[in-house]
């Protein structure tokens, strides 16, 4: 599969992804504390009801619950023995949970450890650490892969050169998130838009974006320095706003029509992938494909 492939999935030029995993499982029951994953063998069928809903809101690529998938990750709640079980079992439920057209792209989050200097793993070790999980996402029936919400340019090269060496033919999204600080936009590691997006084009990602951290006015923003910098095709996944706690609820203000008003915006800084993150529901992405067919 290649990314023009993939493209040829879009409306008006852009491919629109599903929204929310976290915040949508909170939604289903996950109860708080509960690490998400694990729902991929205890209740699959209430996690087959998110890539359902979005494949039905008009989604074209969906994503899996295996977002802390990672063994490090696990591993702090006793799942790590499990890494492949849950894994491949979270890439199954999305791909029969949606049709055969609806792609499977798989959620690889960060470990939450640091390479040396900072920590204690080697590079080769992070890689094979997403290696690990990278073949049971496969197994699973996974037909791209995402490295997603990242903030180590390092860390991501370690996951991108595992999914290029495992999945050569399978396309690979690499998106950080980055913050705003007075140089501008910067990941916590120091990393700006401008070397994420020449080190991950020089390093074979064939998708390169930005997700989460932001609504989408910053996302707009993020995404246009990303253009500049790279001929890669852009991913772009905004929160729905800014989340504030509201009588001790963590809501996202931006409505479905919210979010669909600055589709053009960020169409016109150059995405060519948008979904959502944080917040953002099966509403949400419906109000994106309508506006994507008015464009």
């Amino acid at each position: 599969m290649t990314v023009n492939s993939l493209l040829t999935l879009a409306i008006n030029g852009v491919v629109p992804l599903d929204g929310a995993w976290g915040t949508e499982l909170a939604r289903h029951g996950l109860p708080p504390g509960t690490p998400p994953e694990l729902w991929n063998l205890q209740h699959p069928e209430q996690v087959a009801e998110i890539p359902r809903a979005y494949a039905a809101a008009g989604a074209r690529i969906v994503l899996t619950n295996t977002f802390g998938g990672n063994r490090c990750k696990l591993q702090k709640t006793g799942l790590a023995p499990q890494v492949a079980q849950i894994n491949r079992a979270g890439a199954q439920i999305s791909r029969t949970a949606v049709p055969r057209e609806v792609l499977v792209c798989a959620s690889i989050g960060p470990t939450g450890e640091f390479l040396e200097p900072l920590g204690e793993l080697s590079p080769t070790t992070m890689e094979d650490i997403f290696a690990e999980q990278i073949i049971a996402l496969l197994e699973g029936g996974a037909d791209m892969l995402v490295i997603e919400t990242m903030t180590d340019l390092g860390e991501t090269l370690c996951a991108l050169r595992a999914a290029k060496r495992l999945a050569p033919n399978h396309p690979v999204v690499a998106s950080l998130t980055f913050d705003k600080g007075a140089r501008g936009y910067a990941t916590m590691m120091g990393v700006t838009p401008a070397l994420a997006a020449q080190q991950l084009s020089d390093q074979g990602a064939d998708i390169i974006g930005t997700n989460c951290g932001h609504g989408v006015e910053q996302i707009i923003e993020i995404v246009a320095e990303l253009r500049a910098h790279t001929d890669k095709p852009i991913w772009a996944r905004p929160n729905a706003g800014l989340p504030q706690l509201i009588h001790g609820t963590t809501v996202f203000p931006d409505s479905p029509a919210t979010m669909a008003e600055k589709i053009p915006a960020l169409v016109a800084a150059g995405a060519s992938f948008i979904g959502g993150c944080c917040g953002t529901t099966p509403d949400h992405i419906r109000a994106l494909v309508t506006a994507l067919h008015t464009l």
